[in-house]
């Protein structure tokens, strides 16, 4: 197991210097699912939830989370996307609608916090705006599934 990076000598939190790192493309997604009643989903596939279009909004909330990251996250670098893209698809089998974010750049440091984020804050919407019908829905599994680019590597979840 590697050490902690954004911690200095003497226990600090410090911001990673990346300055001698090499310029290369980066590219990090996650994915995560918002879990709601039967009825809620319907609602969200038809396009019929009070607030509006549910999945047009929530990919619209990603994309503008990814590109405030360093805004949200104390010690994230803040990043010149080059491509934010994030998906939206409802499983009525799970009563779910799953959500995948990737974001790309050239840079010195990696994007996993920017796919992230913008997959939490599309759930995060998701729930806002079917939170009137179903208070119980479940924001689960978020997390990275794949990453590439930079001095460790490539990382794709099992």
């Amino acid at each position: 197991m590697g050490k902690l990076t954004h911690f200095d000598a003497d226990g600090q939190a410090v911001m990673v210097d990346v300055g001698a790192k090499d310029v290369t493309e980066r590219t990090a997604t996650a994915q995560g699912s918002v879990v709601m009643q039967p009825e809620t989903l319907t609602l969200v596939m038809k396009g019929k939830a009070k607030k509006g279009d549910v999945l047009g909004v929530a990919r619209l909330a990603g994309i503008m989370a990814a590109k405030r990251t360093a805004d949200l996250i104390p010690l994230c670098h803040p990043l010149g996307l080059t491509s934010v893209s994030v998906e939206l698809t409802c499983d009525p089998d799970r009563n779910a609608v799953d959500i995948s974010a990737t974001c790309k750049l050239k840079g010195r440091t990696g994007v996993e916090m920017e796919a992230l984020t913008a997959v939490s804050v599309a759930a995060l919407t998701v729930y806002d705006m079917c939170k009137a019908v179903d208070r119980g829905m479940t924001l689960t599994d978020i997390r990275l599934t794949e990453k590439s680019g930079g001095k460790s590597g490539d990382y794709k979840a099992s």
